[in-house]
């Protein structure tokens, strides 16, 4: 927020407005006078804050409108949505209507999901025979399986006999459903963008001396190097060990220090990371056109942009190639020097990314503009880590983030549908879910107090992402689980049928 240029957040837009809501009747009286009926889709990724509005503060007013809200609990996948509108379904505010039937999914996926809910709900199959999941006046069954193996190797899985038919090739047909970027970045060749992005070791190492700064109270001029903070504000890792010293030891690491040791703290500070900055407006297939907006840094913008010129003249769109790029084609010969370019550019996977940038520049095809020269001066560093990574990196992260690769996360597939989905139940690290808690019901007594409170919500969260998931299938659906115990195995043959679940 910034009061003095009349700034506001996003998040803050939604505060100031249900404040002001709730104490100026007349604004609920112009809402109401204007909308008979008010419609609110996906309602359980809405805020509280908007709910509050049209449940409670509107209720001000005694003019009539009709407030309806459409969703699935089950799909509250994201931590700032209601999630559900249990408090004023049992306050009587709204009148719950459940929808039973299913129109997207076979009968097999269907049976699987009702097993999963965990709101009472059971859903059949659409009676509507132009329904996706009827065939011939009849649901279709479809084809679900749980698989498991000691190995992780998923290249080897995807050989196996359970994937005959699967197109990995397309991404309209068929998805792999990974819970993280992370985990998707080394099968999709970018994991040292991803790991620059999103693990720089100098950059966290710099956040932790910032929480101890702000924890501490501990006064810092800012004219002091960087260095000089790291031994006013010492850090040390779990094992009492001072993390300057392990980085200092660590030669990969130290050289990215000393890069930055001898600078003052007040541009250090400054400089933010964060993998948004790499993998925003992700597609879930090429031809999605409904990315608004974007987090990516100015490097990585135009990293896209000379890639996006490369396949705009591949795909034969030349009106749009010429209105991207700063090259004059008002020849044949400028014809055949643009096509030789292109080639350049397409035979340069090997080179470096600041190569490719320097190439496009020199032959105008993709100048460098004052975003981008601006960024690199103001964030040297980030630029002097990307600028060594191989093209072919860039082209590998393209390639995903617009659609092109079979790769999803399981948050971004929300709403998506398609003909065969493969699962990884693996969770990356992130702690807010636990894919063993989902199949092991015996799990919770053999857990400290400490994780037995968090228990139920990261139980909660994982099961309605393995929901989301499940329910994306048309036809077959895989779920494939590296080394389970017993006990999970059982629970799957409980969930799956015991014909489906094999070891692979």
């Amino acid at each position: 927020m910034n009061i003095n240029k009349g700034e506001i957040s996003h998040d803050e837009v939604l505060i100031l407005a249900n404040y002001m809501y709730k104490k100026y009747k007349v604004l609920c009286d112009i809402l109401k006078d204007k909308y008979k009926f008010i419609f609110i889709d996906e309602y359980q990724d809405t805020s509280p804050l908007v709910v509050q509005i049209f449940l409670e503060y509107i209720q001000q007013s005694r003019k009539k409108c009709i407030v309806g809200f459409f969703g699935d609990t089950m799909q509250s996948i994201y931590e700032d949505g209601i999630g559900d509108l249990s408090k004023y379904i049992d306050l009587k505010s709204v009148q719950e209507v459940r929808k039973l039937q299913n129109r997207r999914n076979p009968q097999l996926v269907i049976n699987l999901a009702n097993k999963v809910r965990v709101d009472g709900l059971i859903q059949e199959p659409s009676e509507d025979n132009n329904a996706p999941n009827m065939e011939n006046g009849q649901v279709k069954q479809g084809n679900i399986k749980f698989l498991y193996s000691s190995s992780n190797n998923l290249g080897k899985l995807r050989g196996t006999k359970y994937f005959h038919g699967w197109r990995f090739d397309d991404a309209k047909e068929t998805k792999e459903l990974n819970l993280t970027h992370n985990l998707i970045a080394p099968k999709a060749g970018f994991s040292e963008l991803m790991n620059i992005y999103d693990k720089d070791p100098i950059i966290q190492f710099k956040n932790d001396i910032l929480k101890k700064i702000k924890t501490k109270k501990i006064p810092v001029d800012e004219n002091a190097t960087f260095s000089q903070v790291v031994e006013l504000a010492p850090v040390k890792n779990k094992q009492k060990q001072l993390k300057i010293d392990l980085i200092v030891e660590d030669i990969d690491k130290n050289e990215l220090y000393e890069q930055l040791k001898d600078l003052p703290f007040s541009y250090v500070r400054k400089i933010y990371l964060n993998k948004d900055s790499l993998i925003d407006d992700k597609k879930d297939d090429m031809d999605d056109e409904n990315k608004k907006g974007s987090k990516r840094d100015d490097i990585i913008k135009h990293l896209f942009k000379i890639q996006l010129l490369v396949q705009l003249y591949e795909e034969k769109k030349y009106s749009e190639f010429i209105r991207k790029t700063e090259v004059k084609i008002d020849s044949i010969t400028k014809k055949r020097q643009v096509k030789a370019i292109i080639e350049k550019i397409k035979s340069m996977s090997e080179c470096t990314i600041e190569e490719v940038i320097d190439f496009a520049d020199e032959e105008r095809i993709c100048k460098k503009d004052d975003k981008f020269n601006k960024f690199v001066e103001k964030n040297e560093y980030i630029y002097n880590r990307v600028k060594k990574v191989k093209f072919k990196e860039l082209q590998n992260l393209y390639y995903y983030l617009e659609g092109y690769t079979p790769f999803s996360t399981q948050h971004k597939i929300k709403g998506a549908e398609f003909d065969n989905v493969l699962v990884i139940l693996d969770g990356g690290g992130w702690n807010n879910y636990n894919f063993e808690y989902l199949l092991n019901d015996s799990l919770y007594a053999s857990l400290n107090k400490s994780k037995q409170k968090s228990y139920n919500k990261i139980l909660l969260r994982t099961q309605k992402i393995f929901y989301v998931c499940c329910t994306r299938a048309k036809e077959n659906l895989i779920v494939f689980y590296h080394n389970p115990s017993q006990s999970i195995i059982n629970k799957a043959k409980e969930w799956f049928g015991k014909d489906n679940v094999h070891e692979c």
